[in-house]
């Protein structure tokens, strides 16, 4: 069983979709939360103000009942377990592409540590590959929004990722990593690991003075937003590629 739930909600299993079996709107909905509350029991009253946060608490529960109902029919080889308090139990196999992003950049980042470049490289890519779709995005709500922010805080940790696992790699990979550092100096004009990269990159297919500007365009952005200077670690980049 497989669950995208960023970009278009698709429902697979064994290559046939079964999403279109869910009850609507509200049901999509109902499953995309219960998919990620999964490892818990949810109540009731929790899952009515996800889908219903302005309606009376009354009006929430009896258009929960039938929504419910609809939902355990539609849902094999998974099952909706309790009545007061519900949980999804997804097949022992089972894919969803939110859970792949996070399990995805802390492997990313675990072999990154090890300085295990290839290994990190694809878990960086299917973790950046989910972050960069929308979570549900034809629905609103606060538990979406901030489902949203987390996404968007893990792709900047599986870019960063992928960027110094290509340029670890090194070679063919090395466009990539320019590529990636660009996109990270870009979304985090502040963050220097971005610019460490990107420098380091530019600098090994042979762009030393590109590199040396990205330096400079650092300098200038923390000393015009922050008041301050580089971080060492930057410095010695910066070091490195006078030396170069």
């Amino acid at each position: 069983m497989r669950v995208q739930l960023c970009g278009p909600l698709v429902v697979d299993v064994d290559g046939s979709r079964i999403d279109a079996l869910l009850p609507g709107r509200q049901g999509r909905m109902l499953f995309a939360y219960l998919v990620l509350q999964r490892h818990r029991s949810v109540g009731r009253d929790e899952l009515a103000d996800a889908l219903w946060p302005h309606d009376p608490p009354r009006t929430a529960e009896r258009g929960l009942n039938p929504l419910i109902s609809k939902l355990r029919r539609s849902l094999a080889p998974a099952s909706l377990e309790g009545r007061s308090s519900l949980r999804l139990r997804l097949p022992d196999d089972a894919w969803v592409d939110v859970e792949a992003a996070e399990q995805g950049a802390h492997r990313a980042e675990s072999r990154l540590a090890l300085g295990q470049w290839g290994a990190a490289w694809g878990p960086a890519l299917v973790a950046l590959f989910v972050s960069e779709r929308t979570f549900l995005p034809d629905e609103t709500g606060v538990w979406i929004d901030d489902r949203r922010a987390i996404l968007a805080a893990l792709r900047l940790r599986a870019l960063e990722a992928y960027a110094a696992a290509a340029l670890g790699l090194g070679g063919t990979e090395l466009p990539a990593a320019v590529r990636a550092g660009r996109e990270l100096v870009r979304l985090v004009p502040l963050r220097e690991s971005g610019y460490q990269i990107l420098m380091k990159a530019l600098a090994r297919q042979g762009n030393v003075a590109e590199g040396l500007a990205v330096y400079a365009d650092l300098s200038r952005t923390l000393r015009d937003e922050l008041g301050v200077s580089p971080c060492a670690t930057t410095q010695d980049v910066y070091g490195e590629l006078l030396h170069a």
